[in-house]
């Protein structure tokens, strides 16, 4: 269920937001924060030896790492377990973030590393396309199985999201013998060259990167801050294919069913069902790129089921394999077979124990009820992210919104204007992380905050992650130097 509280007009006051007292509650909220809010500190051994500390190891990063590669947090970890990391300083931290959403069964879950473990034992390493081997055969056939429609399907397995993306787009081409691709306004593919020029955002992924490879069309997405509806957004691709890109030399349309770095925006189903028509009507595939919202995210295998729609292909990545690097294209098999033997593949792609740790994660999301659990923790956040809006930062938090457990809440300056406040957003991340709470940013204007816990979180866990979220509001709302 899509749960969003924004209109379609910015100026309107939402009916439905009513403000508590504000400058009390908010300061209220950061006293009352528990003892937890302060990042705990283990006594050090005698007789460990020195670690070095988190400001050593970032003078070290800053002369050795390439200054494209940002980090968001300034610690450095040392061990994690289920949803908590402990720095290299010993300071303890709920985890929000789940290493971009790879964390669907959390950190080190057992199963996952027994799995990871025992593949050690036999072998690390072949290459598929030199000597294969069953984990591969065995993770192929439970991704076919899981895929939603009743076609038969095949799998090709590679290492990163991007690459994934790239031999989607591959297979699209050599299936129709056509060169073009339509992505959307606000997505991201990746960083490879072929997938900027599908990402829809300029910064920081494709700034100053192009010129971009060629027949890439853009379309709009629905746009409910920006008053665009599905109806405009079809007709707006309607016109694409009058003016830039003609139908029948379009391979594919690419979507990701929740925008990821977009802001956690969910697709309107009735698009995605519009869009399938679309590719029928003229012989065009439909990617699903599930990479950030699969494998249990939204309370479905994967985030497409909810509309009902059945895409061609599907891009699949972060937490297939538990924090392992894997990643696949799910597709149509006679779509997947249209490759020549030799056109798809990669030295690293599909390494036995990212593959063993899959089906182990695999495992642990059906055994252990993780796509309900989901569901129930998405209703949990809505309720109490509402709640900590009202009563810290009235008229700041516009909209909370996703699928399931993959959530975000959008700060704004004021409710009349509605303009996005990126300094509030990334101020509440700043001193989420000073209390003791990993979290991550997104958005096309930098203003939102999105939930990425792992699924395997205790309640409990939960409950003292929200209330160092609204004493992290508190404080920010405090530092602005005014009352909201």
């Amino acid at each position: 269920m899509v749960t969003t509280t924004a209109k379609p007009k910015p100026k309107r006051k939402p009916a439905n937001r009513k403000p508590a007292a504000a400058p009390a509650a908010a300061k209220q909220a950061s006293a009352a924060a528990p003892a937890s809010a302060a990042p705990k500190v283990p006594e050090a051994s005698a007789t460990a030896p020195a670690t070095p500390s988190n400001a050593a190891l970032l003078a070290r990063r800053e002369a050795a790492v390439a200054r494209g590669v940002a980090s968001a947090a300034p610690i450095f970890a040392d061990r994690a377990e289920n949803a908590e990391l402990w720095d290299v300083e010993g300071r303890r931290y709920i985890d929000f973030a789940g290493g971009i959403a790879v964390l669907n069964t959390g950190h080190r879950h057992p199963a996952v590393i027994a799995a990871a473990k025992a593949q050690e034992d036999r072998f690390t390493h072949t290459s598929f396309q030199v000597v294969p081997y069953e984990p591969y055969v065995a993770l192929a056939e439970r991704l076919n199985a899981l895929a939603p429609g009743d076609a038969p399907k095949k799998t090709l397995l590679v290492t990163t999201g991007a690459e994934a993306v790239e031999n989607a787009v591959k297979i699209a081409r050599t299936a129709t013998g056509r060169p073009g691709v339509i992505a959307f306004n606000g997505s991201y593919h990746g960083r490879t060259l072929l997938t900027l020029g599908l990402t829809g955002k300029v910064t920081p992924y494709k700034k100053d990167a192009g010129p971009f490879p060629a027949d890439i069309f853009r379309a709009p997405m629905p746009d409910v801050r920006a008053g665009v509806t599905v109806d405009d957004a079809l007709r707006a691709l309607e016109t694409l294919f009058l003016t830039d890109a003609q139908p029948d030399r379009v391979a594919a349309i690419i979507i990701e069913p929740v925008l990821g770095e977009g802001g956690y925006i969910p697709v309107p189903f009735e698009m995605l069902r519009a869009l399938r028509a679309i590719c029928d009507r003229h012989g065009i595939l439909l990617i699903a790129d599930e990479i950030q919202a699969g494998f249990g995210r939204t309370g479905a295998w994967f985030a497409i089921e909810h509309s009902g729609v059945v895409p061609d292909l599907i891009t699949v990545a972060k937490s297939m394999a538990g924090g392992y690097p894997l990643a696949g294209v799910i597709g149509r098999a006679e779509v997947m077979d249209s490759v020549a033997p030799g056109g798809l593949g990669g030295t690293y792609g599909g390494n036995p124990v990212a593959c063993a740790a899959a089906l182990a994660a695999i495992d642990a999301l059906e055994g252990e009820g993780l796509l309900a659990r989901a569901t129930a923790m998405g209703e949990t956040f809505r309720t109490r992210l509402s709640e900590i809006g009202a009563r810290t930062a009235p008229y700041r938090m516009w909209d909370i919104r996703g699928l399931g457990a993959m959530l975000a809440v959008e700060f704004v300056t004021d409710f009349d204007t509605a303009q996005p406040d990126a300094a509030l957003a990334k101020s509440v991340i700043s001193h989420a992380l000073g209390r003791g709470l990993i979290l991550l940013g997104c958005g096309m204007h930098g203003n939102a905050v999105r939930i990425m816990v792992p699924l395997t979180a205790s309640d409990a866990l939960i409950e003292e992650g929200l209330d160092l979220f609204e004493a992290a509001l508190a404080d920010a709302i405090a530092a602005e130097g005014h009352v909201a």
